[in-house]
């Protein structure tokens, strides 16, 4: 549920960029609508890179739940925003808080499901993204003809009242966490708790390692061992984050401009989250069972095929299809990514490695709304952001081939 709303508080923003694009008292130009977007993301680049260091001392759950706080509140604010710039800078201090939500909800997620089922149930709690997108979409679909667009951010504070309570009473902490700062005996019941095996979250590697402090996990990935992967990783995020943010961004902008009025246009936005939902779910049963490298490979491929044809002049159903394939390869990719870094490093380095690789990988999803803008006032025509975004897919694609495998000590 954290996800779902970190996905509809980011999406709503591309959901409602063609309304404030004609909000005469803002007067925004396609160029200046880009960099708000990137406003957010700018924040969570900080916000992710803050929980890289912020991890070891204060434990997952706490860290869970201020972001979630934090959000909702800046949310609520940002309804209330008097001009163009304090918009910006209130989407600026809510990717603050989102930033903390991604790399702490996958950790989590991987930590408490079965060793041979991690990649299935990431792809589970990351579909939230696109359910979060899709419910932006269609909120906008139904509501902006009817309402002001600043009540779509006023939903976004909902967490506050429905989820923090929630999450305040039955979140548990982290079992590579306790161990780490050495409360095993707290470790080992809280995984009997919840029918873990002790010995699947905390490896040989974390039990070596000592308590936080001694050999930091922040350190420990950019030793000789764990460098080529955490480099990597970041690419593969850049590239993944772009799409994401570059499309979901812009996508109903760009159809608008290629002719489709605004319902058609935020159609688009719908089915290339939906598209994500479904997608991910069923490549990450797939990558459980032959390896999640080739599925994540594959799948930034299938990105570039996909977002290359958007380019054609096609037939609205068929273009749906195409658009529900990119919404696969560009979102349902990145929840891959972040499941492949999850368990490629040992659980105690899962949420540093995810916070740092996602943290370098946030100037990409910056780069996706910041370029998209910025083709666009060329008046280029709109095929060309396909073109950029497809070479970026390609890009991602060697990336994750070249991570090298995990071996053990």
């Amino acid at each position: 549920m954290t996800i779902v709303f970190d996905g509809y508080d980011l999406v709503v923003y591309g959901s409602t960029v063609p309304t404030i694009l004609k909000y005469e008292d803002w007067g925004l130009t396609t160029a200046q609508a880009g960099m708000i977007g990137s406003l957010a993301l700018v924040g969570m680049l900080i916000g992710t890179l803050s929980v890289g260091i912020l991890t070891d001392r204060l434990g997952r759950r706490r860290i869970m739940l201020a972001s979630i706080a934090w959000f909702s509140v800046c949310m609520l604010l940002t309804a209330f925003a008097p001009s163009a710039e304090a918009f910006g800078a209130l989407r600026f201090l809510t990717g603050l808080g989102l930033g903390g939500v991604v790399p702490t909800c996958i950790a989590l997620t991987v930590e408490y499901a079965r060793k041979e089922r991690r990649q299935i149930a990431n792809a589970v709690m990351f579909s939230g993204y696109s359910v979060g997108g899709v419910g932006a979409s269609l909120l906008a679909i139904n509501l902006l003809q009817h309402i002001d667009f600043r009540w779509m951010y006023a939903i976004g504070a909902l967490p506050l009242v429905t989820l923090l309570p929630a999450a305040w009473k039955l979140m548990p902490e982290s079992v590579a966490y306790l161990a780490r700062k050495g409360r095993i005996d707290e470790a080992k019941a809280t995984a009997t708790r919840f029918g873990l095996i002790y010995t699947d979250i905390v490896s040989t590697e974390d039990m070596t390692a000592g308590p936080t402090g001694t050999n930091s996990s922040l350190k420990a990935i950019f030793t000789r061992k764990w460098l080529g992967s955490t480099i990597l990783f970041a690419l593969a995020n850049f590239c993944g984050l772009l799409l994401v943010y570059g499309l979901n961004t812009w996508l109903p902008q760009i159809m608008r401009q290629a002719g489709f009025n605004l319902g058609d246009a935020l159609t688009f936005l719908l089915v290339l989250n939906a598209g994500a939902i479904v997608g991910s779910i069923s490549a990450s049963a797939l990558a459980d069972r032959i390896g999640i490298k080739r599925v994540v490979t594959g799948s930034f491929i299938l990105a570039f095929v996909a977002i290359l044809m958007l380019s054609l002049q096609l037939p609205l159903a068929i273009l749906l299809v195409i658009v529900a394939f990119a919404g696969l390869g560009s979102v349902g990719t990145q929840i891959l990514v972040g499941g492949y870094c999850a368990t490629h490093y040992p659980q105690s380095l899962s949420a540093t490695a995810l916070s740092w690789s996602l943290g370098v990988g946030r100037i990409g999803a910056i780069c996706g709304p910041l370029i998209g803008g910025f083709i666009a006032s060329l008046a280029f025509g709109w095929q060309m952001n396909f073109y950029m975004f497809a070479v970026f897919a390609v890009i991602g694609s060697i990336v994750v081939f070249a991570v090298p495998r995990r071996t053990e000590p």
